[in-house]
């Protein structure tokens, strides 16, 4: 399938509120950020629970943190324009489905895609006009402190993120990319950042549920 017509795809199943891509590497804090944002606004946005063909974690949960599935499974919903974007990192497959898109949508709430700076680069290709934010540690040391207090990486798989994150550090900087780049070192002052930027559709959106 060429990738105009994944475009294509893209804008026709991105219809409603408009959405919010989040990116960042890991350990820069989305998560946790997005947590926040769910908990205080349950009823204006929806998380896009994402692909992926890597193993689950400890306490994570398919179809909540992720919905977990074979690579040739993948491949074939993909090969079949059922993906708005996907990209493969550390060996291992990631993407956003329309499904997962359009269920958000159904409900009349904006729809927040987590996904790497590939996807970013990819959705900028289409008639797309999300709101697009990166999330950054403050420096990689911190960001390297971060994974290895999780204990959930191999060696060889935390120096793969955290080369990811010196590109993806790097390359968030260039003008027109990022709405906003929040830099989390204090997480409150990073989830005032995060709201202040969404507060206008916030806004649209609660108003539309009042009506």
């Amino acid at each position: 399938m060429s990738w105009r017509r994944l475009c294509s795809v893209a804008v026709a199943a991105m219809t409603g509120p408009r959405p919010v891509v989040l990116s960042g590497p890991s350990g820069a804090g989305k998560s946790t950020l997005l947590k926040m944002l769910l908990k205080d606004y349950s009823n204006v946005f929806g998380f896009s629970v994402s692909h992926t063909t890597r193993q689950p974690r400890v306490g994570e949960v398919n179809g909540k943190e992720y919905h977990f599935v074979t690579r040739e499974q993948m491949q074939k919903e993909i090969d079949a324009g059922e993906f708005i974007e996907h990209a493969e990192f550390s060996g291992n497959m990631y993407g956003t489905s329309k499904a997962a898109v359009q269920a958000v949508q159904a409900q009349n709430q904006i729809c927040i895609l987590d996904i790497d700076l590939q996807g970013v680069k990819n959705i900028k290709k289409t008639d797309l006009k999300p709101i697009y934010i990166s999330v950054q540690a403050p420096s990689i040391e911190v960001l390297e402190k971060r994974l290895r207090d999780r204990r959930t990486e191999s060696e060889e798989s935390l120096q793969r993120r955290l080369n990811t994150a010196r590109v993806d550090m790097e390359l968030s900087n260039e003008p027109g990319l990022f709405d906003l780049i929040i830099i989390n070192n204090d997480l409150q002052k990073a989830y005032s950042e995060l709201k202040e930027i969404l507060a206008e559709e916030i806004q649209k959106v609660q108003e539309t549920k009042k009506s």
